[in-house]
């Protein structure tokens, strides 16, 4: 499958550029699209439009605002047959995924359209009045990750223009199509210069948190990244949040049925082919069911058909890179290398397509690489556990901190123990339930700021104090 050309889209235009990116399939590894790669001048003007469209874009209503946001919103699901076909083909997800990050997209721009930013009166005497208000901070860059390109972008552009910014756009360069559609359908929604969606690789990503004019950036990846990105915003005190990386454990106790539960625990790991920053990494199953669960899983993983998500039938896509597969290939070879055991997978065939099969390893060591390290593909370590100080420390022993699960019949129980896990999000007997108004950030080396909610709202505002003294009666 291969697709026409793709632009970007700069102050209300469709622009190419003089150089230009392939876009591989990663289910064939063939190239079905060549997307511009931006240079300086044209990020430059990116963030000059941007900045030219932003008193205008603050200047109008909440609601003015609010109506453009829900408008977004129909547009992408006027157009869900042709974006989801898009995302599988540069993503790799099987079509129904495809389909549900669109759905959840437009769903999530209702969401967000519902939100207002408040106005807090801490004074009203008969000398002052003191509020406390949100300003938008102005231009925002936002760079997106490919494991879902579409959902990531909206989950950053449709608050930070609610809040009366404007912005410039970078999607991954493994997956900007999708993206780069979107902008050319928004072209008649948005003003020009509101949102300014830009292509290319890493180089474009440091323009972009190098920039002077762009006042905040929020960005979704990896630790690594994350870092960088950090230590070049603050050369010019830019506002950050960052969304990275996890390395979640869920704790199963023993009065679970194993049958029953291992279907969720199932696609809590695997789902996107574990390309989920919140999905679970580190399985701790009680000694008294771990033969069990681990069983039901095995058996339940015989039943999910991986393989080329544009084929009816398949459930699970291939690694969306080949950066990410040879890291999870490599990550495979040492726990084999040390001698652990597989219940299911862990052999990579050859062949096209960045594709690695289920691979469930038994009881592996502690402080293997196969525990400590944030595979992000589908490999998931079973771990035995019998005392639950001792878990619930083990689970906390990471520099991650960004999500986590209990699985039990006893709610109250496992509410106790999600208090204890250092963790900015917490699911008992569910995972990824994400929600407008609930926020989503990361402890420790997980992220910084909140993205969803009134709190990730206020992440895209500064924060202003009005005090005004009234005059005084008159005589």
């Amino acid at each position: 499958m291969s697709f026409d050309h793709f632009v970007m889209t700069i102050n209300g235009q469709k622009v190419t550029g003089s150089a230009g990116l392939d876009v591989l399939n990663p289910a064939t590894e063939d190239v079905i699209a060549t997307v511009p790669d931006a240079s300086k001048a044209q990020l430059d003007e990116a963030v000059a439009a941007a900045k030219a469209a932003f008193p205008a874009w603050a200047a109008l209503s909440m609601d003015e605002r609010r109506a453009k946001i829900r408008a977004i919103a129909d547009r992408i699901q006027e157009n869900k047959a042709e974006l989801a076909r898009i995302f599988t083909a540069e993503q790799g997800r099987p079509y129904g995924g495809a389909e549900w990050e669109v759905d959840t997209a437009s769903q999530w721009c209702h969401g967000v359209a519902q939100f207002d930013l408040p106005v807090e009166v801490i004074e009203d005497s008969e000398e002052r009045r003191v509020e406390i208000r949100h300003t938008p901070i102005g231009v925002v860059g936002a760079i997106a990750p490919w494991n879902a390109p579409l959902l990531m972008a909206i989950w950053k552009l449709a608050p930070a223009l609610l809040a009366g910014n404007t912005m410039v756009l970078k999607p991954s360069p493994y997956t900007p199509l999708t993206t780069l559609k979107l902008g050319e359908l928004l072209l008649d929604i948005l003003p020009p210069g509101v949102l300014n969606i830009v292509s290319g690789g890493n180089a474009l990503g440091q323009w972009i948190t190098d920039h002077p004019d762009i006042g905040k950036v929020s960005f979704t990846g990896s630790t690594a990244t994350g870092k960088r990105v950090m230590e070049s915003a603050a050369k010019t005190l830019k506002r950050i949040t960052l969304e990275l990386g996890g390395n979640d454990a869920a704790i199963v106790l023993p009065d679970v049925d194993p049958k029953a539960v291992a279907p969720a625990l199932f696609w809590g790991a695997f789902f996107n082919s574990a390309q989920v920053c919140v999905a679970i990494k580190r399985l701790y199953i009680h000694s008294s069911i771990y033969d069990a669960v681990a069983h039901e899983l095995v058996e339940f993983a015989k039943t999910v058909t991986v393989g080329d998500g544009s084929q009816q039938g398949v459930d699970l896509g291939p690694v969306q890179n080949r950066m990410q597969f040879e890291k999870v290939k490599n990550l495979l070879e040492d726990a084999r290398a040390n001698g652990q055991t597989f219940l299911t997978g862990g052999e990579v065939s050859d062949g096209p397509g960045y594709f690695i099969p289920i691979s469930i390893v038994d009881n592996p060591p502690e402080k293997s690489r196969v525990v400590t390290e944030e595979a992000f593909g589908p490999v998931l370590p079973l771990l035995k556990y019998d005392d639950l100080d001792d878990v619930i420390a083990r689970a906390n022993d990471s520099e991650s901190g960004l999500g986590g699960s209990i699985w039990s019949n006893d709610v109250d129980k496992a509410r106790a123990i999600g208090q204890r896990l250092q963790t900015g999000t917490v699911w008992i007997n569910e995972m990824f339930a994400f929600l407008p108004n609930a926020p989503f950030g990361g402890h420790k080396q997980s992220g910084v700021g909140v993205e969803h909610g009134m709190e990730g709202l206020l992440e895209f505002t500064n924060t202003q104090t009005m005090t005004s003294r009234k005059p005084a009666p008159a005589g």
